[in-house]
Protein backbone atom coordinates (compact mmCIF):
# COMPACT_ATOMS: atom_id res chain seq x y z
CA UNK A 1 0.00 0.00 0.00
CA UNK A 2 1.45 3.38 -0.98
CA UNK A 3 1.88 6.17 1.59
CA UNK A 4 -0.84 8.12 -0.24
CA UNK A 5 -3.30 5.22 -0.08
CA UNK A 6 -2.45 4.68 3.59
CA UNK A 7 -3.25 8.30 4.38
CA UNK A 8 -6.52 8.11 2.44
CA UNK A 9 -7.52 4.94 4.27
CA UNK A 10 -6.62 6.46 7.63
CA UNK A 11 -8.53 9.65 6.85
CA UNK A 12 -11.61 7.66 5.87
CA UNK A 13 -11.50 5.70 9.12
CA UNK A 14 -11.17 8.85 11.19
CA UNK A 15 -13.92 10.61 9.26
CA UNK A 16 -16.30 7.74 10.02
CA UNK A 17 -15.54 8.07 13.73
CA UNK A 18 -15.90 11.83 14.14
CA UNK A 19 -19.71 12.19 14.25
CA UNK A 20 -20.12 9.27 16.61
CA UNK A 21 -17.55 10.52 19.08
CA UNK A 22 -18.39 14.21 18.93
CA UNK A 23 -17.87 15.80 22.31
CA UNK A 24 -15.51 13.03 23.43
CA UNK A 25 -11.80 12.59 23.06
CA UNK A 26 -11.27 10.98 19.67
CA UNK A 27 -9.04 7.91 19.53
CA UNK A 28 -6.59 7.64 16.66
CA UNK A 29 -7.38 4.85 14.18
CA UNK A 30 -4.53 3.88 11.88
CA UNK A 31 -4.31 1.02 9.36
CA UNK A 32 -1.26 -1.25 9.65
CA UNK A 33 0.00 -4.21 7.65
CA UNK A 34 0.32 -6.27 10.87
CA UNK A 35 0.24 -5.71 14.58
CA UNK A 36 3.69 -5.05 16.08
CA UNK A 37 5.94 -7.93 17.00
CA UNK A 38 5.67 -8.77 20.68
CA UNK A 39 1.99 -7.80 20.95
CA UNK A 40 -0.16 -10.01 23.17
CA UNK A 41 -3.21 -11.60 21.55
CA UNK A 42 -6.45 -11.18 23.51
CA UNK A 43 -8.68 -14.16 24.23
CA UNK A 44 -11.75 -12.78 22.51
CA UNK A 45 -15.14 -14.30 21.87
CA UNK A 46 -16.86 -14.95 18.55
CA UNK A 47 -20.65 -14.86 18.46
CA UNK A 48 -21.95 -16.70 15.45
CA UNK A 49 -20.89 -19.96 13.91
CA UNK A 50 -17.17 -19.82 13.23
CA UNK A 51 -14.23 -22.15 12.64
CA UNK A 52 -10.60 -21.72 13.76
CA UNK A 53 -8.54 -19.39 11.60
CA UNK A 54 -5.32 -20.34 9.80
CA UNK A 55 -2.70 -21.53 12.23
CA UNK A 56 -5.22 -21.35 15.06
CA UNK A 57 -5.25 -17.54 15.06
CA UNK A 58 -8.60 -15.81 14.80
CA UNK A 59 -11.71 -17.29 13.20
CA UNK A 60 -13.13 -18.20 9.82
CA UNK A 61 -16.64 -16.83 9.46
CA UNK A 62 -19.35 -16.66 6.80
CA UNK A 63 -22.80 -16.31 8.35
CA UNK A 64 -23.97 -12.68 8.37
CA UNK A 65 -24.10 -10.80 11.65
CA UNK A 66 -21.10 -12.56 13.17
CA UNK A 67 -19.35 -10.38 15.73
CA UNK A 68 -16.21 -10.53 17.83
CA UNK A 69 -15.52 -9.01 21.25
CA UNK A 70 -12.64 -8.72 23.69
CA UNK A 71 -11.87 -6.89 26.95
CA UNK A 72 -8.65 -5.14 27.80
CA UNK A 73 -7.16 -2.41 29.94
CA UNK A 74 -4.98 0.28 28.45
CA UNK A 75 -4.81 2.96 25.82
CA UNK A 76 -4.04 0.87 22.70
CA UNK A 77 -5.64 -2.11 20.98
CA UNK A 78 -4.98 -3.82 17.64
CA UNK A 79 -7.77 -5.28 15.48
CA UNK A 80 -7.05 -7.68 12.61
CA UNK A 81 -9.98 -7.47 10.18
CA UNK A 82 -8.41 -9.94 7.80
CA UNK A 83 -8.91 -7.92 4.60
CA UNK A 84 -10.87 -8.95 1.51
CA UNK A 85 -14.54 -8.46 0.69
CA UNK A 86 -15.87 -7.63 4.12
CA UNK A 87 -17.76 -4.71 5.60
CA UNK A 88 -16.99 -4.38 9.30
CA UNK A 89 -17.72 -1.86 12.03
CA UNK A 90 -15.35 -1.45 14.94
CA UNK A 91 -16.51 -0.05 18.27
CA UNK A 92 -14.94 0.69 21.63
CA UNK A 93 -17.24 0.63 24.65
CA UNK A 94 -20.31 0.61 22.35
CA UNK A 95 -19.13 3.68 20.40
CA UNK A 96 -18.22 3.22 16.76
CA UNK A 97 -14.67 4.27 15.86
CA UNK A 98 -14.33 2.82 12.33
CA UNK A 99 -16.56 1.72 9.45
CA UNK A 100 -14.41 -0.29 7.07
CA UNK A 101 -15.35 -1.63 3.63
CA UNK A 102 -12.92 -4.00 1.90
CA UNK A 103 -9.90 -2.99 3.98
CA UNK A 104 -6.76 -2.53 1.93
CA UNK A 105 -4.61 -3.51 4.90
CA UNK A 106 -5.85 -5.90 7.58
CA UNK A 107 -4.93 -4.37 10.93
CA UNK A 108 -6.18 -1.27 12.74
CA UNK A 109 -4.33 0.33 15.61
CA UNK A 110 -6.67 2.22 17.93
CA UNK A 111 -4.88 4.41 20.46
CA UNK A 112 -5.53 7.42 22.61
CA UNK A 113 -8.00 5.56 24.85
CA UNK A 114 -8.17 6.05 28.59
CA UNK A 115 -6.03 3.62 30.61
CA UNK A 116 -9.05 1.90 32.21
CA UNK A 117 -11.00 -1.17 31.04
CA UNK A 118 -12.52 -1.29 27.56
CA UNK A 119 -14.56 -3.62 25.35
CA UNK A 120 -13.61 -3.74 21.68
CA UNK A 121 -16.08 -5.19 19.21
CA UNK A 122 -16.13 -5.91 15.47
CA UNK A 123 -19.46 -6.44 13.71
CA UNK A 124 -19.39 -8.05 10.27
CA UNK A 125 -22.43 -6.56 8.53
CA UNK A 126 -21.88 -7.84 4.97
CA UNK A 127 -23.03 -11.11 3.41
CA UNK A 128 -20.45 -13.58 2.04
CA UNK A 129 -22.24 -16.30 0.12
CA UNK A 130 -19.17 -17.03 -2.02
CA UNK A 131 -16.99 -18.30 0.80
CA UNK A 132 -15.60 -17.84 4.28
CA UNK A 133 -13.63 -14.80 5.44
CA UNK A 134 -11.04 -14.61 8.22
CA UNK A 135 -11.05 -12.35 11.25
CA UNK A 136 -7.56 -12.32 12.77
CA UNK A 137 -8.43 -11.34 16.35
CA UNK A 138 -7.37 -8.66 18.81
CA UNK A 139 -4.09 -7.79 20.53
CA UNK A 140 -2.63 -5.31 23.01
CA UNK A 141 0.97 -4.12 23.51
CA UNK A 142 1.21 -5.49 27.07
CA UNK A 143 -0.12 -8.93 28.13
CA UNK A 144 -1.00 -7.42 31.52
CA UNK A 145 -3.80 -5.56 29.75
CA UNK A 146 -5.64 -8.72 28.67
CA UNK A 147 -8.96 -9.33 30.44
CA UNK A 148 -11.46 -12.21 30.07
CA UNK A 149 -14.35 -11.66 27.67
CA UNK A 150 -17.90 -11.77 29.00
CA UNK A 151 -20.97 -13.40 27.46
CA UNK A 152 -24.46 -11.96 27.83
CA UNK A 153 -27.14 -13.71 29.85
CA UNK A 154 -29.64 -13.76 26.97
CA UNK A 155 -29.30 -15.30 23.53
CA UNK A 156 -31.45 -15.28 20.38
CA UNK A 157 -31.02 -17.15 17.11
CA UNK A 158 -32.51 -15.67 13.93
CA UNK A 159 -33.03 -18.05 11.02
CA UNK A 160 -34.15 -16.69 7.69
CA UNK A 161 -33.47 -15.30 4.24
CA UNK A 162 -32.60 -11.91 2.74
CA UNK A 163 -35.06 -10.06 5.00
CA UNK A 164 -33.12 -11.40 7.99
CA UNK A 165 -29.77 -10.70 6.32
CA UNK A 166 -30.59 -7.01 5.76
CA UNK A 167 -30.18 -7.32 1.97
CA UNK A 168 -29.98 -3.86 0.41
CA UNK A 169 -31.41 -2.23 3.53
CA UNK A 170 -29.13 0.81 3.34
CA UNK A 171 -30.16 1.59 -0.24
CA UNK A 172 -32.33 4.59 -1.09
CA UNK A 173 -33.64 2.95 -4.27
CA UNK A 174 -34.79 -0.39 -5.62
CA UNK A 175 -32.62 -0.56 -8.73
CA UNK A 176 -29.13 -1.66 -7.69
CA UNK A 177 -26.08 -3.15 -9.35
CA UNK A 178 -24.50 -6.25 -7.81
CA UNK A 179 -21.84 -4.09 -6.17
CA UNK A 180 -24.49 -1.72 -4.83
CA UNK A 181 -26.37 -4.68 -3.36
CA UNK A 182 -23.21 -5.82 -1.60
CA UNK A 183 -22.40 -2.34 -0.29
CA UNK A 184 -25.94 -1.61 0.93
CA UNK A 185 -26.53 -5.00 2.54
CA UNK A 186 -26.11 -4.27 6.24
CA UNK A 187 -27.06 -6.78 8.87
CA UNK A 188 -26.85 -4.18 11.63
CA UNK A 189 -29.91 -2.53 10.04
CA UNK A 190 -31.90 -5.78 9.99
CA UNK A 191 -34.60 -6.54 12.54
CA UNK A 192 -32.69 -9.33 14.31
CA UNK A 193 -29.69 -7.38 15.62
CA UNK A 194 -31.97 -4.44 16.43
CA UNK A 195 -34.16 -6.63 18.63
CA UNK A 196 -31.16 -8.33 20.24
CA UNK A 197 -29.63 -4.97 21.13
CA UNK A 198 -32.90 -3.87 22.69
CA UNK A 199 -32.79 -6.85 25.06
CA UNK A 200 -29.00 -6.88 25.56
CA UNK A 201 -28.88 -10.39 24.09
CA UNK A 202 -26.16 -12.22 22.23
CA UNK A 203 -27.44 -13.28 18.83
CA UNK A 204 -26.77 -15.41 15.82
CA UNK A 205 -28.00 -14.76 12.31
CA UNK A 206 -28.18 -18.01 10.38
CA UNK A 207 -29.65 -16.63 7.18
CA UNK A 208 -28.84 -16.64 3.46
CA UNK A 209 -30.39 -14.40 0.83
CA UNK A 210 -32.50 -16.23 -1.72
CA UNK A 211 -32.91 -19.44 0.27
CA UNK A 212 -36.16 -21.05 1.33
CA UNK A 213 -37.52 -23.92 3.38
CA UNK A 214 -37.90 -26.37 0.47
CA UNK A 215 -37.47 -24.04 -2.51
CA UNK A 216 -35.00 -21.25 -3.11
CA UNK A 217 -36.02 -18.12 -5.00
CA UNK A 218 -37.37 -19.20 -8.41
CA UNK A 219 -36.27 -22.75 -7.54
CA UNK A 220 -32.61 -21.70 -7.86
CA UNK A 221 -29.83 -24.17 -7.12
CA UNK A 222 -28.13 -24.32 -3.73
CA UNK A 223 -28.86 -25.72 -0.31
CA UNK A 224 -32.12 -24.65 1.19
CA UNK A 225 -31.77 -22.83 4.49
CA UNK A 226 -32.52 -25.89 6.68
CA UNK A 227 -29.93 -27.87 4.71
CA UNK A 228 -27.34 -25.07 5.08
CA UNK A 229 -28.16 -24.78 8.78
CA UNK A 230 -26.61 -28.20 9.33
CA UNK A 231 -23.15 -26.79 8.44
CA UNK A 232 -20.82 -24.75 10.61
CA UNK A 233 -20.18 -22.44 7.64
CA UNK A 234 -22.44 -22.44 4.56
CA UNK A 235 -19.58 -23.29 2.18
CA UNK A 236 -18.33 -26.24 4.27
CA UNK A 237 -18.46 -29.64 2.61
CA UNK A 238 -19.21 -31.70 5.73
CA UNK A 239 -22.06 -31.04 8.18
CA UNK A 240 -21.53 -30.56 11.89
CA UNK A 241 -21.51 -33.54 14.22
CA UNK A 242 -23.97 -34.06 17.11
CA UNK A 243 -21.52 -32.65 19.67
CA UNK A 244 -20.56 -29.59 17.65
CA UNK A 245 -21.85 -26.19 18.72
CA UNK A 246 -22.82 -27.50 22.16
CA UNK A 247 -22.07 -24.16 23.84
CA UNK A 248 -24.82 -22.30 21.98
CA UNK A 249 -28.08 -22.35 23.96
CA UNK A 250 -30.54 -19.63 22.90
CA UNK A 251 -33.68 -18.92 24.91
CA UNK A 252 -35.48 -17.75 21.77
CA UNK A 253 -35.47 -18.83 18.13
CA UNK A 254 -37.00 -16.55 15.50
CA UNK A 255 -37.65 -18.28 12.17
CA UNK A 256 -38.55 -16.14 9.15
CA UNK A 257 -38.79 -18.40 6.09
CA UNK A 258 -41.27 -18.85 3.27
CA UNK A 259 -40.90 -15.72 1.16
CA UNK A 260 -38.60 -17.41 -1.36
CA UNK A 261 -40.64 -20.62 -1.38
CA UNK A 262 -43.83 -18.85 -2.46
CA UNK A 263 -42.65 -15.71 -4.26
CA UNK A 264 -42.65 -17.25 -7.77
CA UNK A 265 -45.16 -19.69 -9.32
CA UNK A 266 -44.36 -23.40 -9.52
CA UNK A 267 -42.82 -24.08 -12.92
CA UNK A 268 -42.57 -27.07 -15.22
CA UNK A 269 -40.17 -29.74 -14.05
CA UNK A 270 -40.29 -28.78 -10.37
CA UNK A 271 -40.94 -31.46 -7.74
CA UNK A 272 -44.41 -30.07 -6.96
CA UNK A 273 -47.37 -30.38 -9.26
CA UNK A 274 -48.92 -27.11 -8.16
CA UNK A 275 -49.05 -24.49 -5.41
CA UNK A 276 -50.96 -26.84 -3.11
CA UNK A 277 -48.26 -29.48 -3.43
CA UNK A 278 -45.58 -26.89 -2.70
CA UNK A 279 -47.46 -25.70 0.39
CA UNK A 280 -47.81 -29.24 1.71
CA UNK A 281 -44.09 -29.94 1.25
CA UNK A 282 -43.23 -26.60 2.85
CA UNK A 283 -45.35 -27.31 5.90
CA UNK A 284 -44.00 -30.81 6.37
CA UNK A 285 -40.39 -29.63 6.11
CA UNK A 286 -40.98 -26.62 8.36
CA UNK A 287 -42.51 -28.72 11.13
CA UNK A 288 -39.64 -31.22 10.93
CA UNK A 289 -37.04 -28.42 11.00
CA UNK A 290 -38.65 -26.70 13.99
CA UNK A 291 -38.90 -30.00 15.86
CA UNK A 292 -35.18 -30.61 15.26
CA UNK A 293 -34.36 -27.14 16.58
CA UNK A 294 -36.49 -27.75 19.67
CA UNK A 295 -34.79 -31.10 20.25
CA UNK A 296 -31.43 -29.30 20.18
CA UNK A 297 -32.67 -26.40 22.35
CA UNK A 298 -35.48 -27.81 24.53
CA UNK A 299 -35.65 -24.72 26.76
CA UNK A 300 -36.08 -22.33 23.83
CA UNK A 301 -39.26 -20.63 22.69
CA UNK A 302 -40.20 -19.88 19.10
CA UNK A 303 -41.53 -16.95 17.10
CA UNK A 304 -42.41 -17.59 13.45
CA UNK A 305 -42.41 -14.63 11.06
CA UNK A 306 -44.39 -14.63 7.80
CA UNK A 307 -44.70 -12.24 4.87
CA UNK A 308 -47.75 -11.69 2.67
CA UNK A 309 -46.26 -13.04 -0.58
CA UNK A 310 -48.41 -15.00 -3.03
CA UNK A 311 -51.59 -13.28 -1.81
CA UNK A 312 -50.99 -14.55 1.71
CA UNK A 313 -50.16 -18.17 0.79
CA UNK A 314 -46.92 -18.05 2.81
CA UNK A 315 -48.64 -16.68 5.91
CA UNK A 316 -51.42 -19.28 5.69
CA UNK A 317 -48.85 -22.08 5.44
CA UNK A 318 -46.88 -20.74 8.41
CA UNK A 319 -50.08 -20.54 10.48
CA UNK A 320 -50.71 -24.22 9.76
CA UNK A 321 -47.12 -24.98 10.77
CA UNK A 322 -47.67 -23.20 14.06
CA UNK A 323 -50.82 -25.21 14.74
CA UNK A 324 -48.94 -28.47 14.18
CA UNK A 325 -46.13 -27.36 16.49
CA UNK A 326 -48.56 -26.30 19.22
CA UNK A 327 -50.15 -29.76 18.99
CA UNK A 328 -46.65 -31.20 19.55
CA UNK A 329 -46.17 -29.07 22.67
CA UNK A 330 -43.60 -26.73 21.12
CA UNK A 331 -43.73 -23.31 22.88
CA UNK A 332 -44.45 -21.07 19.90
CA UNK A 333 -46.05 -17.62 19.83
CA UNK A 334 -48.74 -16.46 17.44
CA UNK A 335 -47.35 -16.00 13.94
CA UNK A 336 -45.92 -12.53 13.41
CA UNK A 337 -47.43 -11.59 10.04
CA UNK A 338 -45.61 -8.63 8.55
CA UNK A 339 -48.30 -7.55 6.10
CA UNK A 340 -47.54 -4.92 3.44
CA UNK A 341 -44.10 -3.29 3.53
CA UNK A 342 -42.71 -0.44 1.44
CA UNK A 343 -39.94 -2.71 0.08
CA UNK A 344 -37.98 0.24 -1.30
CA UNK A 345 -34.55 -1.23 -0.59
CA UNK A 346 -32.52 -2.94 -3.32
CA UNK A 347 -34.49 -5.36 -5.50
CA UNK A 348 -37.74 -4.72 -3.63
CA UNK A 349 -36.39 -5.64 -0.21
CA UNK A 350 -37.16 -4.12 3.18
CA UNK A 351 -35.64 -0.69 3.60
CA UNK A 352 -34.13 0.68 6.76
CA UNK A 353 -37.58 2.01 7.73
CA UNK A 354 -39.23 -1.37 7.00
CA UNK A 355 -36.63 -3.11 9.16
CA UNK A 356 -37.31 -0.66 11.99
CA UNK A 357 -41.04 -1.42 11.83
CA UNK A 358 -40.43 -5.17 11.84
CA UNK A 359 -38.08 -4.81 14.80
CA UNK A 360 -40.65 -2.86 16.82
CA UNK A 361 -43.33 -5.48 16.21
CA UNK A 362 -40.97 -8.36 16.92
CA UNK A 363 -39.78 -6.73 20.15
CA UNK A 364 -43.39 -6.48 21.30
CA UNK A 365 -43.89 -10.17 20.51
CA UNK A 366 -40.74 -11.04 22.47
CA UNK A 367 -41.96 -9.09 25.51
CA UNK A 368 -45.36 -10.78 25.32
CA UNK A 369 -43.73 -14.23 25.26
CA UNK A 370 -40.92 -13.45 27.72
CA UNK A 371 -42.22 -10.76 30.11
CA UNK A 372 -39.04 -10.86 32.21
CA UNK A 373 -37.14 -9.56 29.19
CA UNK A 374 -38.87 -6.18 29.47
CA UNK A 375 -36.10 -5.25 31.89
CA UNK A 376 -32.46 -5.29 30.81
CA UNK A 377 -30.41 -7.84 32.79
CA UNK A 378 -28.13 -6.52 35.51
Amino acid sequence: MSPTDLLKSSAALLASAVPLLAGAELPEVQPLAAWPEGSAALVGRAVGRVAPGPGGRGWRHQWPGTYFEARFAGGVVYVDLGGGDVHARVSIDEREVADVIRPAVPVLRIRGLSLGEHVVRVDVVSESQDGARVFGGFAVPDPAGALPARARARAIEFIGDSYTVGYGAASARRECSLDEVWRTTDNSLAFGPKVARRFDADYRVNAISGRGMVRNFANAAGRTLPAAHAYRLPSDTAPMGPADDADWSPQLLVVALGTNDFSTPVGAGEPWADAAGLAAAFEQAYVAFARSLWQRHPAARFILVATDVADGAAARAVRRVRSALVDDGVPVAEVLELGPLALDGCDWHPSRADQDRIALRLAAAVEAMLPAWRQRPD
